[in-house]
């Protein structure tokens, strides 16, 4: 079994409502894909387009909330909504369950009252920004670096008292300690090993260790260029350095994989769509053991749900 902690298809499936979920050609993640992976649950991102205007970007993400429940949840009746273990616990084995994300808060701007409503609506994890500055944080791209807002320690104060992950992919530094210092719940739904490849998406040992000893989740992404810095095609081994590198940093409870698939253009030679996860698998079971490999793909991430 897989879960998968990060893909972007609903992005696509907004942008394009001609795209069928269930076997579009152009999709990284499909249901067909998901059924033969092996995938047990899959993260399902709100990420809004920076081109979308800012009075416009909480209803794109409502509208992104509907593509999620007509079009995969009410349109299959093997994929169930789920939010917590209890929800994972009660699917049957021939269900799937599908688990909505916010990617960025700048669809809720300064009101929390926006967010409050998409938790109501089942966001299970809530991603701070998406590279650049919004009210909550600075993001990984903006040269200022600043930490949380005082809004931002709102939002995760009320993420904490609300039991939902606190996501610091595509967090500054400074934004990231102070998630660290102060969220219940904090993981890295999609990044990999600053050491590896020094990409500013990337997290630095310090980081890793800090997320480990918070008891937090690291998935890592399938972005060639977060998984090398050589101007060579990413392989699946590079994915395999990075776990190697967390779980020698003691992370070996605190790993999992977040593909970033959809939301990618390049992909991994052999991992180029959710189909191709036995890829990946395979290699995982020479290199670790069965009950380790289990942990990997799914358990890690599964008992580090808040609820």
């Amino acid at each position: 079994m897989i879960f998968d902690a990060h893909c972007d298809v609903l992005m696509k499936l907004w942008q394009d409502r001609s795209l069928s979920f269930y076997d579009g050609a152009s999709l990284h993640v499909t249901l067909s894909g998901m059924a033969e992976a092996g995938v047990k649950v899959q993260c399902f991102a709100i990420y809004i387009p920076e081109t979308v205007p800012e009075e416009a970007r909480f209803t794109v993400a409502l509208e992104m909330v509907d593509i999620f429940f007509a079009r995969i949840i009410d349109a299959f009746p093997s994929v169930k909504f789920v939010r917590t273990r209890r929800d994972i616990d009660a699917l049957k084995k021939e269900e799937v369950g599908a688990m909505l994300t916010l990617e960025g808060c700048d669809a809720i701007g300064v009101n929390l009252v926006k967010l409050k409503t998409l938790l109501r609506l089942g966001v299970a994890s809530v991603g701070l920004t998406w590279n650049f500055p919004n009210a909550v944080a600075d993001g990984a791209w903006e040269k200022r670096g600043a930490g949380l807002t005082a809004f931002g320690r709102q939002v995760v104060a009320l993420l904490n008292e609300a039991k939902r992950w606190v996501d610091v992919s595509h967090l500054s530094e400074k934004a990231f300690w102070d998630v660290i210092e102060m969220a219940r719940f904090p993981i890295a739904s999609h990044s990999n090993v600053h050491r590896l490849c020094p990409h500013p998406r990337n997290l630095t040992d310090e980081q890793i260790k800090a997320l480990i000893e918070k008891d937090g989740m690291i998935g890592i992404n399938f972005v060639p260029y977060f998984l090398t810095a050589k101007k060579s095609e990413a392989m699946i081994a590079d994915v395999l350095r990075h776990l190697d590198h967390i779980c020698a940093l003691g992370g070996e409870n605190n790993v999992g994989f977040g593909s970033d698939f959809d939301g990618i253009t390049e992909t991994v030679a052999g991992l180029g769509t959710v189909r191709e996860y036995a890829r990946l698998v395979n290699e995982l079971y020479k290199h670790y053991s069965a009950e380790q490999v289990s942990r990997f793909l799914f358990g890690n991430f599964y008992a580090h749900l808040p609820e």
